[in-house]
């Protein structure tokens, strides 16, 4: 497979950074994870706002447009003979002195990384809630960064089984995310999902569920929640930009209603309509008219 590392398309083996990269010694880089569909890169312009968010937040003088991404895109794709892949865009701080910086840093590494889709879920996934905790974010709000520690600690528990998803708890017991997911339950026709200050990541595919929702007219809860409350649901499933949406059918030993699931059901028929066609959730409503 084929990458791309600062202007250039090379062989992942051949791919080198500086081990004096800030993204390396100090873990200051932020990636985004999309896919694309028939060449299609769906919610882009929603990946890139958060990435530039999250590099004005570290102080990376760095901002990409959907134009600048694109043209790397169409490079990679071609490279790689793929029309439908799994991409991760990646900005590191780039090269500095050993010790902690805190002037803004002007050249940082980009790199596009991209690979084949494999497995699906049609089924959905197993649910483990963790004894592992989920821990605080490091700034005011969690970005998609590279410290990634706690998430492997939690991925250790459940071991390499693709089918099963950790689901943490916070500090405070109240239910977090997926190891890898952001996580919705339904009630009595209610849709609900952790509030952004439990500490989780806020993921796109996460707002996009929720335009949908509101879209369709289905409500939906934003909260803090017990493992209880999650426990008696009626549905339960949990969303990533590429795996999608994907229904949690047992967890902990309870059944749930899965696939079968009326709300999860008709939720993955709509993202599915839209998967080839659409750069941004605000495009939603006009297109559900």
């Amino acid at each position: 497979m084929y990458i791309y590392v600062n202007g250039e398309v090379v062989h992942k083996d051949e791919a080198r950074i500086s081990p004096f990269d800030h993204g390396f010694l100090y873990g200051l880089g932020v990636f985004e994870t999309f896919r694309t569909y028939d060449g299609h890169p769906f919610l882009l312009d929603d990946h890139l706002e958060r990435l530039n968010r999250s590099l004005r937040e570290m102080n990376i003088a760095q901002s990409f447009t959907r134009r600048e991404v694109m043209e790397i895109l169409h490079r990679l794709l071609e490279a790689n003979r793929l029309q439908n892949a799994y991409v991760r865009l990646n900005v590191s701080a780039g090269i500095g002195d050993i010790g902690l910086q805190t002037s803004e840093y002007d050249q940082p590494t980009v790199i596009m990384y991209m690979k084949p889709l494999f497995s699906s879920f049609s089924r959905g996934k197993i649910g483990i809630v963790l004894k592992t905790r989920r821990n605080t974010p490091e700034g005011k709000e969690r970005l998609k960064s590279h410290h990634y520690l706690n998430n492997i600690i939690g991925k250790r528990e459940i071991g390499t089984r693709p089918e099963v998803e950790g689901i943490f708890l916070n500090e405070q017991g109240y239910v977090a995310e997926g190891i890898v997911s952001n996580i919705f339950w339904v009630k009595n026709g209610v849709v609900y999902t952790p509030a952004i200050h439990a500490g989780i990541l806020n993921g796109v595919t996460r707002q996009f569920v929720i335009a949908l929702l509101n879209a369709l007219k289905i409500e939906c809860q934003e909260g803090f929640y017990p493992l209880d409350h999650l426990q008696r649901a009626d549905e339960i499933f949990v969303t990533n930009s590429i795996q999608e949406i994907v229904p949690i059918y047992q967890m902990d030993g309870r059944a749930y209603q899965g696939a079968d699931g009326p709300v999860t059901s008709l939720l993955q028929k709509h993202y599915k309509h839209f998967t080839s066609f659409l750069w941004t959730k605000y495009e939603l409503a006009e297109r559900m008219e």
